[in-house]
C-alpha cells in the first residue's frame, strides 16, 4: 500500500488541532483513529508528519523490465510468460518469475493485452 499523502496528513492534523472531535475526522476524512493517532505522535516526535520509508530493499527489476518488456512484446507477441521470463534472463542476466512477468505486462504504458494474438 502507498502511504497517505503529506497533504491530506495535514489537513487531518489541522482538523485535531482546530478541536474537531477524532471520530468526526476519521468519518469527514476516510482515515483510521489509529492513523490519526500515528500522525500525532510522530509529529509530535519529530516536527514532522513525513511518511516513512518502505522497508525492505528498493525493487531493481521492474524498472529494467518495464524498459525492456514493450520491445519484446513488440518483436515477440506470441510467446509465452515463461518464454518472455527465458528471454529477459538472458537479455538482461536477470530473473524474473512468471507472476512478476505477468503483474508487469498490464502497468505498461498503453496497458498491453495479455492475449495471444490469433491468425
Amino acid at each position: 500500500m502507498k502511504p497517505y499523502s503529506k497533504d491530506l496528513r495535514l489537513k487531518v492534523l489541522e482538523a485535531v488541532d482546530r478541536g474537531m472531535d477524532r471520530r468526526e475526522v476519521v468519518e469527514v476524512f476516510g482515515v483510521s483513529l489509529p492513523s490519526i493517532k500515528r500522525w500525532l505522535k510522530r509529529r509530535r516526535e519529530t516536527g514532522s508528519v513525513e511518511a516513512r520509508p518502505i522497508p525492505g530493499p528498493p525493487a531493481r527489476k521492474r524498472a529494467v523490465l518495464l524498459e525492456w518488456l514493450p520491445s519484446q512484446l513488440e518483436n515477440n507477441p506470441d510467446l509465452t510468460l515463461g518464454e518472455h521470463c527465458g528471454a529477459f534472463e538472458e537479455d538482461c542476466g536477470v530473473e524474473v518469475s512468471r507472476a512478476a512477468m505477468c503483474r508487469t505486462i498490464p502497468r505498461l504504458p498503453g496497458g498491453c493485452p495479455l492475449e495471444k494474438s490469433l491468425p
